[in-house]
């Protein structure tokens, strides 16, 4: 287990990063407004209510302030240096809502990943939208380093499109935008058993646990310090429930 404090582009290349074999993120998503204004302000105002949410009590984070095209080219920009980690067939898995999922699926394409489809996560909880659908839905948009996968054969595995799992409550949250760690269990179901998971976007490290949890290393990276210590808390932890049991916490290899 490995975790890096800094911008996940500068860190693969002071780290030296290799043999990945699946990268899971939910990057900042730059979309919490159509208007310049409103994507321009801190994502407690965007994505948190002081009036009800609990999620306001945590710090916002960064990078989170782009328009469209910038994103896209962000997004191009990590993803490429993301491939050039990890090894052939290796899975690539990014979280996006509905405004950005256009954006993203371009970067995904442009960085040399194999886009292969999008994964519906329904969270079961939205925000109304009188007399209009419900934005129910998150998304995951996945693809493959080169050739993945064959032709069926018995008990092999066939994963579905489609999560129902219900989003984490705010008074369990460690960050504001925490995706669940049940969710991200099954996901990595489509890693192979006992690799090595990237998470460049770490956030609160949530990832990193459902990594320990399904018995596979974890790599990650997170930028903002306040996170970055929450995540390397609560993964350290992870590994303690399933490797030492109740007793004394084993420490990761966490740099900075």
């Amino acid at each position: 287990m490995q975790l890096y404090k800094g911008d996940c582009l500068e860190v693969i290349e002071r780290a030296g990063i290799r043999g990945v074999d699946m990268v899971l993120c939910d990057p900042p998503y730059s979309s919490g407004g159509l208007f310049s204004g409103s994507r321009k302000a801190s994502t407690r105002s965007k994505y948190t209510s002081e009036d009800y949410n609990g999620a306001a009590r945590f710090q916002s984070f960064s990078g989170d302030n782009m328009d469209q095209r910038s994103f896209t080219e962000f997004m191009r920009m990590c993803l490429s240096r993301f491939r050039s980690v990890c090894r052939n067939g290796a899975i690539c898995a990014v979280f996006i809502d509905w405004r950005n999922l256009p954006a993203m699926t371009d970067a995904f394409q442009m960085a040399g990943w194999v886009w292969r489809g999008i994964v519906v996560w329904d969270k079961g909880i939205s925000r109304p939208n009188p007399d209009r659908f419900r934005n129910d839905c998150e998304y995951i948009v996945w693809g493959s380093n080169g050739e993945s996968g064959g032709k069926p054969y018995p008990g092999c595995k066939n994963l579905p499109g489609c999560y129902h799992v219900k989003s984490v409550s705010t008074g369990q949250k460690h960050h504001q935008t925490e995706k669940p760690v049940p969710l991200l269990r099954k996901i990595l179901a489509i890693c192979k058993e006992g690799g090595t998971v990237f998470d460049p976007f770490m956030g609160s490290g949530s990832t990193g646990v459902a990594a320990i949890e399904t018995g596979r290393d974890f790599i990650g990276i997170e930028l903002d310090s306040g996170y970055y210590d929450s995540a390397a808390l609560r993964i350290s932890n992870a590994i303690r429930r399933r490797v030492n049991g109740p007793g004394k916490a084993q420490q990761g290899k966490a740099k900075r």
